[in-house]
């Protein structure tokens, strides 16, 4: 079962309420990206929504399969399995979206920019 089902993202603040092991969809602006050298090829990265903060592990398969997106993306939607371990979640990283094109449209004023404050 996906929750919710790609391509909507949960957000970070939501990420207590699905099953271990549901396949989820996350997304947000990339804030650190981590590859230690103790890690055996597995690379960290934290996303950032409005709402939190969202762990995802890529495993060195992962990793090279999507590459250009884990290092170079500035924003990602990321699909996996959500584990929890002590109260902390992560998404194991099953398919890795380069969206940071989405970021250029809030720069664009011609573009729509969602519902207008009243």
């Amino acid at each position: 079962m996906n929750w919710p089902r790609p391509p909507s993202a949960i957000p970070a603040e939501l990420l207590s309420r699905p099953p271990l092991g549901a396949r989820i969809t996350v997304a947000g602006l990339v804030i650190l990206r981590q590859r230690p050298g103790t890690a055996k090829g597995v690379i960290f990265l934290t996303l950032e929504d409005e709402t939190g903060v969202v762990n995802i592990i890529v495993w060195r398969a992962m990793y090279e399969r999507f590459r250009r997106a884990v290092i170079a993306g500035r924003m990602l939607r990321v699909t996996g399995r959500l584990q929890r371990d002590h109260g902390v979640s992560h998404v194991i990283a099953e398919e890795i979206e380069d969206i940071s094109q989405l970021l250029d449209r809030l720069l664009d004023p011609t573009l729509p920019q969602g519902p207008e404050i009243r």
